[in-house]
């Protein structure tokens, strides 16, 4: 079998690849997303020949017939002892167009915090549901999670379609239970296919069993998903990561002098010659240089990770945000914001946290907590607390202004993390909503 290869963000292109795809499985648990996955990396040939003969030894000594893909994904001892996944696992494979980068996220509901961390950066997410079975609660959970994380594009593999004879009407009331609640939630655009992951039916091939469905498989449909936005075409954003001033008298003038301001950009094009301005303190600036390691550069735009340059020795600092002057956000000390609570204690209205917006934490109180989503009619109902994997709106007062954006303009300027102050915990992701005060 042939090998796929991504290092550290770094793509190996295969066969000719030109563009990446970061997709997330979401579902219930034993909706077969493992075998999902297994079945991706076993048909696209991006499994070593020693994995594979691993996999079906363990397989024979189960008194299986066929190998059990779902071993490929489920990595930890205690998933296989168990037959499910507990952590998110992710997994790299190529076809002849495209490179994919995949979180196999868990599906029992302790481990929907999982499912935030594998969504939050995909362009796509894959929701298995089982035929028979049709919308359960964590259907409801992981579409709600993809709506507010807004991720691009949504796939429903109505999943184990073999077990309901291949039939066109059991998917199709499947698929318009699912569809329906997708509205409900906002998500618009969620195309639906039958497949049987065991077997490998519609998955990296279209099946002759299911003649009725006229269309793709699921890998040709990923292979010609657009991924999300382009960065380069919104806003300038950089946070600084860095201050680069070099020390020692061994240095020429030129270096002595050097001061710069490294990250990488978020969002938007820099040029040489823009204005800028550096919040939370609003101090402007001209860009004067754009450094790439040892290269110069006119221009610079997301994702590349570079230095800037600026015509004045002003006062910036790590997790600063660099902007541009035209269109900057306005820091403000008032939040609003949906959460998705991953934490194992309650939050409370009064509760002071940690908040943690790009590379910047600032200290927080709830100030109120505005509801709760209720999963069963998707409406939002009064709630006193949120507790683990509850989904809720709350208004947060920092104790310094941040540049928080709205999330529905910009998945990175609005994101944020609420983190316990005194163990470093990550208690909840963050979507700032439009309507902040400031």
């Amino acid at each position: 079998m042939g090998t796929t290869t991504l290092e550290h963000g770094t793509t190996t292109m295969l066969h000719g690849t030109t563009t990446l795809l970061r997709l997330a499985t979401a579902g219930s648990v034993d909706d077969g997303k493992s075998t999902l996955v297994g079945r991706l990396l076993h048909d696209t040939k991006s499994v070593l020949t020693d994995q594979l003969a691993a996999v079906e030894q363990v397989s024979r000594d189960r008194g299986l017939t066929a190998a059990d893909l779902a071993l490929l994904t489920d990595g930890l001892r205690a998933e296989r002892e168990q037959g499910i996944t507990i952590d998110v696992a992710y997994r790299y494979f190529a076809t002849a167009t495209r490179s994919f980068v995949l979180a196999d996220c868990p599906g029992h509901v302790q481990y929907t915090r999982n499912t935030v961390t594998g969504s939050s950066t995909a362009d796509v997410v894959v929701l298995l549901v089982d035929a028979r079975k049709g919308v359960l609660e964590q259907t409801r959970r992981h579409l709600a999670v993809a709506a507010l994380l807004r991720v691009p594009h949504v796939v429903i593999a109505v999943n184990k379609i073999d077990l309901v004879g291949f039939s066109a009407d059991a998917f199709r009331a499947v698929e318009a239970g699912v569809q329906q609640v997708a509205r409900n939630l906002g998500v618009t655009g969620a195309r639906a296919i039958p497949v049987c992951a065991l077997d490998g039916d519609n998955v990296a091939e279209r099946s002759s069993r299911t003649r009725w469905y006229d269309g793709p498989s699921l890998l040709e449909l990923l292979e010609t998903l657009p991924p999300s936005d382009d960065g380069s075409v919104g806003s300038f954003r950089l946070p600084v990561q860095l201050v680069i001033r070099p020390q020692g008298a061994a240095l020429d003038a030129a270096h002595r002098d050097y001061r710069g301001y490294a990250g990488q950009v978020a969002s938007g094009v820099v040029r040489v010659g823009d204005e800028v301005v550096v919040l939370p303190s609003g101090q402007r600036s001209r860009v004067t240089g754009i450094d790439l390691g040892a290269r110069s550069l006119q221009v610079a735009r997301a994702p590349q990770s570079v230095t800037l340059r600026l015509d004045r020795d002003i006062d910036v600092s790590r997790g600063d945000i660099v902007a541009s002057a035209t269109d900057a956000p306005e820091p403000t000390r008032d939040v609003e914001a949906v959460v998705c609570w991953l934490g194992d204690t309650a939050l409370r209205p009064g509760d002071r946290l940690l908040v943690k917006h790009g590379s910047r934490s600032v200290l927080a109180i709830v100030r109120t907590l505005d509801g709760r989503l209720d999963l069963d009619d998707l409406h939002t109902v009064a709630a006193d607390s949120l507790s683990l994997n509850d989904i809720g709106r709350v208004t947060l007062r920092l104790a310094q202004p941040l540049p928080v954006e709205d999330y529905a303009r910009s998945r990175r300027g609005g994101a944020f993390l609420l983190v316990d102050a005194h163990d470093g915990r990550t208690l909840a992701a963050g979507m700032a909503r439009q309507g902040q005060a400031s």
